[in-house]
């Protein structure tokens, strides 16, 4: 019996992911015509600028994909798709200053017209794979007018733009992240509270003694380093906040 898929990714609908995905494909397509030999004799620029753009399309979706597990992993790869986002940038600005090309104003309507495009809104249906595909490449074409069919200068100012874009977008992600794992915490979070619940509760039932400085049931522990490494004793189950100690 064949195995049926309910519905795409989660990242597949964030507008993040869509715009790295042109932002990538974009950068290939822009070595391929523009970085050659003749400036990158041993393909590092190439590699570097590649990898770079891969790794804001990457992180973004096992950031997202780390969503139900742990909040605090998911806001570290969003922060890296940011890095990345920061690292190509300056690749493309480098290009630019190395080549005697003149950035668009902000006031251009070149650079207008890129930062405030507003990508269209996925529909995909059973065939989500296709779908999203087809979707990126839709979203691909709306820049091509600078991307494929225009100049160096049109497609290095355009790719700045966009990271501008996306940078912008990553940011009120983590802002949004923060805030949910302020309010909530993530899966793994959660469960490290519900152990140490737990364990408090155990404590409680076992007649550990009271914390000499809080009067709360304490937790056998474990020195993990130093001379007496391998050691237990009675800690405050509210450490760091409390370092209430007894010995065993």
């Amino acid at each position: 019996m064949p195995i049926k898929f309910s519905s795409a990714p989660s990242y597949f609908w964030l507008n993040a992911w869509v715009l790295a995905n042109v932002i990538e494909i974009a950068t290939q397509r822009f070595c391929d015509r523009f970085v050659d030999y003749k400036i990158d004799p041993g393909r590092r620029l190439y590699d570097q600028m590649t990898q770079a753009a891969r790794s804001i399309r990457a992180n973004i979706a096992e950031g997202s994909g780390r969503h139900e597990t742990s909040l605090e992993t998911e806001m570290r790869l969003t922060d890296v798709a940011r890095a990345s986002s920061h690292e190509l940038m300056g690749d493309f600005m480098n290009y630019m200053m190395r080549h005697s090309l003149s950035a668009w104003a902000t006031s251009d309507s070149r650079f207008q017209s890129v930062i405030n495009l507003q990508l269209d809104r996925p529909a995909y249906g059973e065939n989500f794979i296709s779908d999203a595909i087809e979707h990126v490449s839709k979203q691909c074409a709306r820049f091509d007018c600078f991307l494929e069919r225009g100049s160096a200068s049109d497609a290095s100012n355009c790719l700045v733009v966009l990271c501008l874009k996306i940078n912008a977008m990553l940011t009120g992600m983590l802002l949004a992240q923060l805030r949910d794992f302020k309010q909530q915490g993530g899966f793994a979070e959660n469960l490290t509270q519900a152990r140490l619940e737990v364990r408090k509760d155990m404590a409680a039932s076992e007649g550990a003694p009271d914390c000499p400085q809080c009067g709360k049931p304490m937790l056998r522990r474990t020195i993990m380093r130093g001379s007496r490494q391998g050691q237990q004793f009675w800690g405050c189950p509210d450490y760091p906040k409390c370092g209430g100690t007894r010995n065993i």
